[in-house]
Protein backbone atom coordinates (compact mmCIF):
# COMPACT_ATOMS: atom_id res chain seq x y z
CA UNK A 1 0.00 0.00 0.00
CA UNK A 2 1.33 3.45 -0.91
CA UNK A 3 2.54 5.51 2.06
CA UNK A 4 0.95 8.59 0.47
CA UNK A 5 -2.49 6.95 0.75
CA UNK A 6 -1.91 6.14 4.44
CA UNK A 7 -0.90 9.76 5.09
CA UNK A 8 -4.15 10.94 3.52
CA UNK A 9 -6.20 8.51 5.61
CA UNK A 10 -4.33 9.68 8.73
CA UNK A 11 -4.95 13.33 7.88
CA UNK A 12 -8.69 13.06 7.31
CA UNK A 13 -9.28 10.74 10.26
CA UNK A 14 -7.38 13.23 12.42
CA UNK A 15 -9.56 16.09 11.20
CA UNK A 16 -12.69 14.07 12.02
CA UNK A 17 -11.37 13.11 15.46
CA UNK A 18 -10.52 16.76 16.14
CA UNK A 19 -13.97 17.96 15.04
CA UNK A 20 -15.76 15.33 17.14
CA UNK A 21 -13.65 16.17 20.20
CA UNK A 22 -14.29 19.90 19.88
CA UNK A 23 -18.01 19.19 19.48
CA UNK A 24 -17.99 17.05 22.62
CA UNK A 25 -16.20 19.79 24.60
CA UNK A 26 -18.69 22.44 23.46
CA UNK A 27 -21.63 20.22 24.38
CA UNK A 28 -20.06 19.48 27.78
CA UNK A 29 -19.70 23.18 28.58
CA UNK A 30 -23.23 23.94 27.42
CA UNK A 31 -24.61 21.08 29.51
CA UNK A 32 -22.92 22.47 32.61
CA UNK A 33 -24.73 25.77 32.10
CA UNK A 34 -28.10 24.13 31.52
CA UNK A 35 -28.35 24.77 27.78
CA UNK A 36 -29.88 21.33 27.19
CA UNK A 37 -32.46 19.21 28.97
CA UNK A 38 -32.75 15.43 29.29
CA UNK A 39 -32.46 13.38 27.11
CA UNK A 40 -30.95 15.79 24.57
CA UNK A 41 -27.99 16.59 26.79
CA UNK A 42 -26.93 12.98 27.27
CA UNK A 43 -27.65 12.05 23.65
CA UNK A 44 -25.34 14.84 22.49
CA UNK A 45 -22.66 14.02 25.07
CA UNK A 46 -22.54 10.30 24.32
CA UNK A 47 -23.14 10.73 20.60
CA UNK A 48 -20.30 13.22 20.10
CA UNK A 49 -17.99 11.09 22.28
CA UNK A 50 -18.77 8.02 20.20
CA UNK A 51 -17.84 9.93 17.04
CA UNK A 52 -14.29 10.40 18.36
CA UNK A 53 -13.53 6.69 18.60
CA UNK A 54 -13.18 5.35 15.04
CA UNK A 55 -11.33 8.39 13.59
CA UNK A 56 -8.85 8.38 16.48
CA UNK A 57 -8.20 4.64 16.13
CA UNK A 58 -7.63 5.02 12.37
CA UNK A 59 -5.33 7.99 12.95
CA UNK A 60 -3.10 6.02 15.34
CA UNK A 61 -3.23 3.01 13.00
CA UNK A 62 -1.97 5.24 10.17
CA UNK A 63 0.81 6.48 12.43
CA UNK A 64 1.85 2.89 13.17
CA UNK A 65 2.17 2.11 9.45
CA UNK A 66 4.27 5.17 8.64
CA UNK A 67 6.98 5.02 11.31
CA UNK A 68 10.41 3.48 10.89
CA UNK A 69 10.87 -0.15 11.85
CA UNK A 70 13.03 0.62 14.86
CA UNK A 71 10.18 2.66 16.36
CA UNK A 72 7.43 0.13 15.71
CA UNK A 73 7.46 -1.05 19.34
CA UNK A 74 6.26 2.37 20.51
CA UNK A 75 3.71 2.78 17.73
CA UNK A 76 2.39 -0.73 18.43
CA UNK A 77 2.06 0.15 22.12
CA UNK A 78 0.18 3.34 21.19
CA UNK A 79 -2.13 1.37 18.91
CA UNK A 80 -2.77 -1.21 21.64
CA UNK A 81 -3.70 1.45 24.20
CA UNK A 82 -5.90 3.15 21.60
CA UNK A 83 -7.71 -0.13 20.99
CA UNK A 84 -8.32 -0.52 24.73
CA UNK A 85 -9.68 3.04 24.82
CA UNK A 86 -12.03 2.21 21.95
CA UNK A 87 -13.34 -0.97 23.56
CA UNK A 88 -14.17 0.62 26.91
CA UNK A 89 -15.77 3.85 25.71
CA UNK A 90 -17.69 2.26 22.82
CA UNK A 91 -19.23 -0.27 25.20
CA UNK A 92 -20.27 2.57 27.48
CA UNK A 93 -21.68 4.98 24.90
CA UNK A 94 -23.63 2.36 22.97
CA UNK A 95 -25.24 1.07 26.16
CA UNK A 96 -26.17 4.60 27.29
CA UNK A 97 -27.54 5.68 23.91
CA UNK A 98 -29.43 2.57 22.89
CA UNK A 99 -30.33 0.88 26.18
CA UNK A 100 -30.36 3.24 29.16
CA UNK A 101 -31.81 6.40 27.61
CA UNK A 102 -34.61 4.61 25.69
CA UNK A 103 -35.50 2.62 28.83
CA UNK A 104 -35.67 5.81 30.92
CA UNK A 105 -37.99 7.46 28.39
CA UNK A 106 -40.28 4.42 28.56
CA UNK A 107 -40.32 4.46 32.36
CA UNK A 108 -38.20 1.29 32.67
CA UNK A 109 -35.05 2.82 34.12
CA UNK A 110 -35.18 0.60 37.20
CA UNK A 111 -34.76 -2.42 34.89
CA UNK A 112 -31.43 -1.13 33.59
CA UNK A 113 -30.27 0.95 36.54
CA UNK A 114 -27.07 -1.05 36.86
CA UNK A 115 -26.11 0.02 33.32
CA UNK A 116 -26.64 3.75 33.85
CA UNK A 117 -23.50 5.87 33.96
CA UNK A 118 -23.49 7.69 37.28
CA UNK A 119 -20.48 8.66 39.42
CA UNK A 120 -18.51 5.55 40.44
CA UNK A 121 -20.84 3.15 38.63
CA UNK A 122 -19.71 0.31 36.37
CA UNK A 123 -19.85 2.32 33.15
CA UNK A 124 -18.39 5.39 34.86
CA UNK A 125 -15.29 3.26 35.45
CA UNK A 126 -15.42 2.09 31.82
CA UNK A 127 -15.36 5.73 30.72
CA UNK A 128 -12.49 6.51 33.08
CA UNK A 129 -10.41 3.59 31.83
CA UNK A 130 -11.08 4.62 28.24
CA UNK A 131 -9.63 8.10 28.65
CA UNK A 132 -6.76 6.86 30.78
CA UNK A 133 -5.83 4.49 27.94
CA UNK A 134 -6.08 7.38 25.47
CA UNK A 135 -3.54 9.25 27.60
CA UNK A 136 -1.28 6.20 27.70
CA UNK A 137 -1.54 5.95 23.91
CA UNK A 138 -0.26 9.51 23.64
CA UNK A 139 2.51 8.73 26.12
CA UNK A 140 3.63 5.71 24.09
CA UNK A 141 3.62 7.75 20.86
CA UNK A 142 5.96 10.47 22.15
CA UNK A 143 9.22 8.73 21.06
CA UNK A 144 7.89 8.51 17.50
CA UNK A 145 8.47 12.22 16.91
CA UNK A 146 11.73 14.11 16.55
CA UNK A 147 12.70 16.99 18.83
CA UNK A 148 13.12 19.38 15.91
CA UNK A 149 11.10 20.94 13.12
CA UNK A 150 7.34 20.51 13.01
CA UNK A 151 7.60 17.11 14.70
CA UNK A 152 8.74 18.91 17.85
CA UNK A 153 5.32 20.59 18.13
CA UNK A 154 3.50 17.33 17.50
CA UNK A 155 5.63 15.74 20.21
CA UNK A 156 4.81 18.55 22.66
CA UNK A 157 1.08 18.22 22.00
CA UNK A 158 1.27 14.50 22.80
CA UNK A 159 3.29 15.21 25.96
CA UNK A 160 0.67 17.74 27.06
CA UNK A 161 -2.22 15.31 26.57
CA UNK A 162 -0.35 12.54 28.39
CA UNK A 163 0.34 14.89 31.32
CA UNK A 164 -3.39 15.58 31.71
CA UNK A 165 -4.12 11.88 32.31
CA UNK A 166 -3.49 12.02 36.10
CA UNK A 167 -6.00 14.88 36.33
CA UNK A 168 -8.56 12.79 34.45
CA UNK A 169 -7.96 9.97 36.92
CA UNK A 170 -8.62 12.28 39.86
CA UNK A 171 -11.86 13.56 38.32
CA UNK A 172 -13.17 10.04 37.84
CA UNK A 173 -11.88 8.29 40.96
CA UNK A 174 -11.97 10.94 43.68
CA UNK A 175 -14.41 9.64 46.33
CA UNK A 176 -16.85 12.56 46.02
CA UNK A 177 -17.73 13.83 42.54
CA UNK A 178 -18.77 17.44 41.93
CA UNK A 179 -18.87 19.97 39.10
CA UNK A 180 -16.05 21.89 40.77
CA UNK A 181 -13.95 18.70 40.55
CA UNK A 182 -14.80 18.49 36.85
CA UNK A 183 -12.85 21.73 36.33
CA UNK A 184 -9.65 19.73 36.86
CA UNK A 185 -10.35 17.96 33.59
CA UNK A 186 -10.77 21.16 31.56
CA UNK A 187 -7.17 21.13 30.22
CA UNK A 188 -8.13 17.94 28.34
CA UNK A 189 -10.50 20.06 26.24
CA UNK A 190 -7.39 21.79 24.89
CA UNK A 191 -4.75 19.06 24.87
CA UNK A 192 -6.83 16.24 23.32
CA UNK A 193 -8.03 18.10 20.20
CA UNK A 194 -4.61 19.75 19.91
CA UNK A 195 -2.71 16.47 19.64
CA UNK A 196 -5.27 15.15 17.13
CA UNK A 197 -5.05 18.15 14.81
CA UNK A 198 -1.25 18.38 15.15
CA UNK A 199 -0.90 14.74 14.12
CA UNK A 200 -3.30 15.39 11.23
CA UNK A 201 -1.11 18.30 10.08
CA UNK A 202 1.96 16.06 10.41
CA UNK A 203 0.32 13.63 7.97
CA UNK A 204 -0.63 16.52 5.69
CA UNK A 205 2.94 17.81 5.54
CA UNK A 206 4.25 14.36 4.63
CA UNK A 207 1.89 13.73 1.71
CA UNK A 208 4.00 15.72 -0.77
CA UNK A 209 7.26 14.38 0.66
CA UNK A 210 6.01 10.81 0.24
CA UNK A 211 5.24 11.48 -3.44
CA UNK A 212 8.79 12.77 -4.01
CA UNK A 213 10.31 9.74 -2.33
CA UNK A 214 8.18 7.36 -4.40
CA UNK A 215 9.15 9.27 -7.54
CA UNK A 216 12.84 8.94 -6.72
CA UNK A 217 12.45 5.22 -6.05
CA UNK A 218 10.75 4.72 -9.42
CA UNK A 219 13.47 6.73 -11.16
CA UNK A 220 16.23 4.72 -9.51
CA UNK A 221 14.50 1.48 -10.45
CA UNK A 222 14.31 2.59 -14.09
CA UNK A 223 17.96 3.70 -14.11
CA UNK A 224 19.19 0.52 -12.42
CA UNK A 225 17.28 -2.48 -13.76
CA UNK A 226 17.22 -5.67 -11.74
CA UNK A 227 20.36 -7.73 -12.58
CA UNK A 228 18.34 -10.93 -12.38
CA UNK A 229 15.84 -9.63 -14.93
CA UNK A 230 18.67 -8.45 -17.21
CA UNK A 231 20.37 -11.86 -17.10
CA UNK A 232 17.10 -13.64 -17.84
CA UNK A 233 16.44 -11.41 -20.86
CA UNK A 234 19.98 -12.02 -22.14
CA UNK A 235 19.50 -15.79 -21.80
CA UNK A 236 16.18 -15.69 -23.67
CA UNK A 237 17.78 -13.73 -26.53
CA UNK A 238 20.65 -16.21 -26.68
CA UNK A 239 18.26 -19.17 -26.89
CA UNK A 240 16.30 -17.49 -29.67
CA UNK A 241 19.52 -16.89 -31.63
CA UNK A 242 20.60 -20.50 -31.24
CA UNK A 243 17.16 -21.67 -32.35
CA UNK A 244 17.39 -19.57 -35.51
CA UNK A 245 20.82 -21.04 -36.27
CA UNK A 246 19.50 -24.59 -35.84
CA UNK A 247 16.48 -23.85 -38.07
CA UNK A 248 18.72 -22.46 -40.80
CA UNK A 249 20.96 -25.51 -40.58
Amino acid sequence: MRTDFIYRIGFWSGVLAFAATVTYCIVQFMQMYGAFTYPTDEQLIYGSSLCIVIPFVIQILALHYTVQDEKRFFSHAALTFTTLYAVFVTANYVVQLFTVIPASLEGRLKDVRILQQTPHSLFWDFDALGYIFMGLACLAAIPLFEKKGFQKWVRLSFIANACVTPLISIVYFYPVYSYSLLVLGFPWAITAPSCMIMLALFFKKNIGFSKKQEGRSSSNLASHPDPGTTSLTHLENKLKTEKLVIDEF
